[in-house]
This record gives structure tokens, sequence and C-alpha cells, in this order.
């Protein structure tokens, strides 16, 4: 039987775009739990939003946070609505100017 292939949002696509043009920081959450390890970091290492953090939980799960002047969210969350973040549109329109290779199938 034939796996269909997923369906990808063009929303989550973009926002994966926009996301790539902000700073990354990758850590290892330790004992703590990744969340509080993020807010952790964040706070010993004074980091200014946009951020995106890369918090490795174990040798196979690294959960993903975005940093933002409203707090601390799922990069996922931020991917599918990136429109309601005002720090990514300085980054959307920066990469607009970006030249754009035409893609054909």
């Amino acid at each position: 039987m034939a796996r269909r292939r997923k369906r990808k949002s063009r929303r989550r696509q973009e926002g994966r775009r926009i996301l790539e043009n902000v700073p990354q920081f990758s850590i290892e959450c330790g004992e703590d739990k990744p969340v509080t390890a993020a807010r952790k970091f964040i706070h010993s290492e004074g980091i200014a939003p946009p951020a995106l953090l890369l918090v490795k939980r174990n040798e196979h799960t690294t959960d993903r946070y975005f940093w933002a002047e409203k707090g601390l969210f799922g990069a996922q969350y931020v991917e599918e609505n990136h429109f309601l973040f005002p720090s990514l549109k300085v980054s959307d329109e920066e990469s607009d100017e970006l030249p754009v290779v035409a893609q054909t199938r």
C-alpha cells in the first residue's frame, strides 16, 4: 500500500524560512526541564529577543523555543503564527530583499 505524502503548510514553511534568519543558541537541559533550562540560559547570558533556542533533552530529542519580546514560545507555534510577532517582521523584510531562485517542477 502506497503512503500518501504529508501536505506541507505554506504558512508554516514561510515561518520556518523567517526563523532561519534569527540567531540560534544550542544548549543541553541537564537536570532541568527543557523550558526551564532555556529560561535560565536566556537570563544568564542576557540574550535579547528575537532568538531561537535549541534545547537538547537527550541524544534523540531536541526541543525548539523562540524567545520574543512577549516571552518564550514553542518554535512550531511561531512558525505557524509568525505574523503575530513584530520582531519577525523586520527579519521578513530583510529576507524579501534576497534574490529568489526560480524553481521548476
